[in-house]
């Protein structure tokens, strides 16, 4: 049984992205305009907000927390309201602890979870008073346990999953779905500077397919591409010893 109700007519769609200047919030606007959505689109970049013809520009950086209210509110007035909004902004650079980098891991706080919560005190209202919509958290496999040269990414992603778990059990019986979506690697101006090797490396429109495809499923948690991400989520059920052992090994550490 879905976990929440599937998304199938994208043309009835009211739809804020916020992260969408590049990467997979950008792919997924370009997809969602292309399936008839209204779409509204939000990222520091406000030039290549522009680049997105067709939908709503409403540039903000998502460290200030009344910039988010005040594009809400203009999001109300331009569309009367919103379906779905999915929260894709993020921050990452790799980072082990011999060289640790506390701005660094603050900022990741900073945008990918503290920015997480500025925007659910601008979306939550409108859709509770909706009573319907759907709201989705882009997490990553990052967070489902650590990894090597993640000490500022990771636990930023652990909270967002556990962010949305919770919001699911607060939220899905007053009528709102909500869905978490945990990619492995994707080619994004974020991972390009990696330079350790990213299995099954995807596009940003293969990941804003699944996405959709997920949403039109009714899924909570969407994972891919699932060749790599299976074998993450079978490593997260070995004891502690073995799952440590397992991860030196892959890695060569």
């Amino acid at each position: 049984m879905p976990s929440n109700p599937g998304i199938r007519d994208w043309a009835a769609q009211r739809v804020w992205i916020v992260g969408a200047s590049s990467g997979i919030g950008a792919a997924l606007a370009r997809e969602l305009l292309a399936r008839g959505a209204r779409v509204a689109v939000s990222a520091r970049n406000a030039s290549a907000l522009a680049a997105l013809p067709g939908a709503l520009a409403l540039p903000l950086d998502v460290r200030d927390g009344a910039a988010l209210l005040a594009a809400a509110q203009r999001l109300r007035g331009e569309f009367g309201g919103v379906d779905l909004v999915v929260y894709c902004a993020g921050t990452y650079a790799p980072q082990r602890a011999s060289d640790f980098d506390l701005d660094a891991a603050l900022e990741h706080d900073e945008v990918n979870y503290r920015g997480a919560l500025r925007w659910l005190k601008a979306v939550l209202p409108p859709l509770l008073a909706q009573g319907r919509g759907h709201l989705s958290v882009v997490s990553s496999v990052a967070g489902w346990r650590g990894l090597p040269q993640a000490l500022a990414y990771g636990p930023t992603k652990a909270a967002l999953i556990n962010l949305a778990q919770i919001l699911y059990l607060d939220l899905r019986p007053l009528g709102i779905g909500v869905s978490v979506v945990n990619p492995g690697f994707v080619d994004t101006p974020l991972t390009a500077g990696n330079e350790f090797a990213m299995p099954a490396l995807l596009r940003p429109e293969q990941a804003a397919a699944h996405m959709l495809r997920g949403w039109e499923q009714g899924r909570f948690e969407m994972h891919f591409p699932r060749r790599f991400t299976l074998w993450l989520r079978l490593l997260r059920l070995l004891p502690d010893r073995w799952y440590f052992s397992a991860v030196r090994r892959f890695t060569g550490l």
